[in-house]
């Protein structure tokens, strides 16, 4: 991985002191970028209580269980095992897995990769395994509750994993699927001492399922996983407390080998000392006939129900301890619950999927993208925090923040969500991302959409005057602003809600996007929602933050200007006085704002902002417009005319809204769709020979813009983004066209499956793994339906 920033002297000095000295990991750590590795498949749990991705080889190969901190480890213990006995004899055992380890080298490893298969659609994957001359085949389908619209399930860090056997044989067969774990997620805690398994089964309202408990007893955020399967008629559930994963596995292997069933021993092992692992095992048996079908149910769940930010000052409770209780005594409850009501989970993804994928207009790769970008909803560092019983609206709105009636039921109810920017760029809810993104949230669990903008309608009307230097520019000035929308909600490594704004890089004060980007989605959310209430507490935010805005219109001609430096999401491609980006949101919002003024009988507001959008559509036509597409800027510089992909993106939620039309139309449509056209024909088909999307700048000659690191890199979000707006103007193959170079270079040439990257260039170059912006995507069916 590269990092393509040229770093001033602060950067280095500062990282030194926060890695070296304080020994905490940095927001965007620039110097020791998280290396590619083309491994990864559907990750496992539902949204907000941690992530555990499984690799498409089976493997368990990235976990985020502390809140927004990623650990990439396979640990080798974390296996399934299959054992076929015929006639009481064992004929075949083979863990499923391709590795061939160092250690556990009793268990019969090394499966040939030839006779699997793996496929993923999330929230489900499928690991199919033709057991070399055995005659039986394994289906793994492996499920997680992420389930649109639904606020309960969808919380809950479970997996569950449903084992068809396919017996093709013409005798029956024996069937003995093993889940080994270790206590922990491969970190050096693993080895920290006191750790402990045990037993454990619940039967409620008849059904039974039965497992281990790995407890794992860390000073900082302590938790549990368990591993079980469900008992039902013809099937045993057997297992083993605990195992040395560091040791040859020797017990392990011969046990299940004897009888396909493992010793079941009572009573919970013995704390480990220090240096020592532990791990344990479930094994679930069934009988399978002859040429016939028979489904095994096992299930991983994790509980950590109470959590620590970096700081260690506040205490917060997941959401799904509102349902399971926040004892950490949760483990057999949540796969009790996971393995009885899995087969409802599935019911209700296919009612969701399969409209979609039924649908023989959309193409396959869209399918697979719509779906499979959605895993950064879970696996983003995501969390999703109860509020705190004795919370008072005081204690949450500041003395400023007291207009926002409904803010304390609806984070009651729904609780407070946040993801990172990208697993490598460390920043909660950084909102001139989030822009792009929200679409996958406003559509599919809109009740957190509507959560996370009262936590920013809260921030904005706050402030922080404490000083600080920026990296970039070196100079000093205070963390937030009032009527600011921030930057974003804080580290992980901080207090994310408490200390916001922990981009230090440019101080975003005077960046021109983000409060527009909050009045965008402010009706962009009650357009979809039709949530009034909302709307009214946001009216007077959204005042707030125009009238904020307009200190950037510097020569009263009703369009804002840029500053001459980097002061938007592009924010290291320099634009200076009036922009088809930044102009285009500006014009975008208000436009907005007449709108809701309507809506909400404020003439006053209504006439003001719409004496503002007539002259700034006059200005912004004058000024940018060049008869194929709107320029870069109006600065006149040598790049000034390029060609920026995203120079629609005002039009892009004016079009989602349904506000691009009649009086509302605030750009001409001839213009909009010359300037898409332009952008297909140059920054499109005319790079890459039209097959990884769009670059961000392209000069009118068909050279991409290389005046900053950024104007010559893809970005995938902006490409999604763009392709949801060539659909809204009717230019759907276009738009298809251009999100499919996108999909087939990061999912198919790169091999970056579950890890979508922010940007990559042509050749050899990318940054950012893991990253917020691509679930843009879902504006692309919104666009569609």
């Amino acid at each position: 991985v590269l990092s393509w920033f040229i770093l001033p002297c602060r950067y280095f000095r500062w990282w030194y002191k926060k890695t070296r000295v304080e020994k905490k990991p940095a927001f965007i750590d620039l110097l020791c970028a998280v290396p590619l590795q083309q491994i990864y498949g559907c990750p496992l749990g539902g949204i907000g209580g941690g992530t555990i991705t499984r690799g498409w080889q089976g493997e368990f190969c990235r976990w985020q269980l502390n809140p927004g901190i990623y650990h990439y480890k396979t640990v080798i213990a974390d296996q399934f095992t299959v054992c076929l006995r015929c006639k009481g004899q064992t004929v075949y055992q083979q863990v499923l897995s391709v590795e061939r380890p160092s250690t556990l080298q009793d268990w019969n490893w090394g499966y040939c990769g030839h006779y699997a298969f793996y496929h993923a659609l999330y929230p489900r994957a499928w690991m199919v395994y033709e057991l070399p001359g055995q005659n039986v085949v394994l289906t793994c389908r492996q499920v997680s509750p992420v389930i649109p619209h639904d606020y309960k399930d969808s919380s809950l860090p479970v997996g569950v994993f449903i084992w068809e056997v396919e017996n093709g044989r013409d005798e029956d067969v024996e069937v003995s699927i093993m889940f080994s774990l270790q206590n922990g997620t491969g970190a050096k805690e693993d080895r920290s001492g006191g750790h402990w398994n045990e037993p454990f089964v619940l039967e409620k309202q008849g059904e039974r399922v039965a497992g281990v408990l790995l407890h794992h007893c860390t000073r900082v955020n302590p938790f549990t996983l368990a591993i079980s399967a469900r008992e039902k008629a013809g099937t045993e559930v057997t297992h083993l407390t605990t195992f040395n994963p560091a040791g040859s596995g020797r017990e392990v292997w011969q046990d299940l080998l004897r009888d396909g069933r493992l010793d079941s021993p009572a009573g919970k092992s013995s704390p480990t000392e220090k240096g020592e692992v532990t791990a344990a095992a479930v094994c679930a048996s069934c009988r399978v006939p002859a040429q016939g079908h028979r489904t095994l149910e096992l299930a991983l769940a994790w509980d950590m129900p109470c959590v620590h930010f970096g700081s260690k000052e506040k205490l917060h409770l997941r959401r799904y301890t509102r349902f399971f209780g926040s004892g950490g005594d949760a483990g057999p409850a949540l796969s009790h619950h996971a393995l009885t009501h899995y087969e409802e989970w599935e019911r209700k993804i296919e009612a969701w999927q399969k409209p979609i994928l039924e649908n023989r207009q959309l193409p396959s790769w869209y399918k697979s993208a719509l779906f499979n970008e959605l895993y950064f909803m879970t696996d983003g560092g995501t969390v999703w925090m109860e509020l705190p019983p004795d919370c008072c609206a005081e204690e949450l709105q500041g003395l400023a923040g007291a207009g926002l009636s409904h803010l304390l039921p609806v984070l009651r109810e729904y609780g407070r969500f946040a993801y990172l920017e990208g697993q490598e760029y460390r920043m909660y809810n950084t909102y001139d991302v989030h822009f792009y993104a929200s679409f996958a949230l406003v559509m599919l669990w809109p009740k957190l959409q509507i959560s996370l903008q009262y936590d920013i309608a809260v921030t904005v009307v706050n402030e922080d005057v404490q000083p600080r230097q920026y990296l970039m520019c070196g100079q000093t000035a205070q963390v937030k602003l009032k009527n600011v929308v921030p930057h974003d909600i804080g580290d992980p490594g901080d207090e994310p809600w408490q200390r916001v704004n922990a981009y230090l890089m440019h101080d975003t004060a005077d960046w021109k996007d983000l409060n527009l980007k909050f009045v965008l989605q402010v009706y962009r959310d009650y357009y979809l929602t039709q949530d009034r209430l909302y709307l009214r507490d946001m009216w007077p935010v959204c005042q707030a933050v125009m009238e904020s805005e307009l200190k950037f219109d510097t020569d009263n001609d009703g369009l804002i200007e840029n500053g001459g430096f980097a002061d938007q999401t592009y924010d290291a491609w320099v634009v200076n006085g009036a922009s088809a980006y930044c102009g285009g949101l500006w014009l975008a919002a208000v436009c907005m704002m007449c709108k809701m003024a309507e809506m909400l009988g404020d003439a006053e507001i209504q006439q003001k902002y719409m004496d503002i959008l007539k002259k700034g559509k006059e200005a912004y036509e004058r000024m940018l417009w060049n008869g194929k597409y709107y320029n870069y800027d109006s600065s006149g510089s040598d790049t000034s005319s390029s060609i920026m992909s995203d120079q629609c993106a005002g039009q892009w939620f004016l079009g989602a809204c349904g506000l691009d039309q009649e009086e509302f139309e605030v750009f001409p449509k001839s213009h909009v769709v010359s300037a898409l056209k332009t952008i297909f024909e140059k920054n499109v088909l005319g790079f890459a020979g039209g097959t990884m999307g769009a670059v961000n700048g392209m000069r009118p000659d068909g050279v991409p813009d290389t005046s900053s690191v950024q104007s010559n890199e893809v970005w995938i979000g902006v490409v999604y983004a763009l392709a949801a707006t060539m659909i809204q103007e009717g230019l759907v193959e276009e738009g298809f066209r251009t999100a499919e170079g996108c999909y087939r270079t990061v999912w198919e040439r790169l091999g970056m499956a579950f890890q979508t990257p922010e940007a990559y260039r042509e050749k050899k170059v990318y940054r950012s793994l893991a990253y917020m912006r691509p679930l843009s995507i879902w504006s692309m069916q919104l666009a569609l339906e």
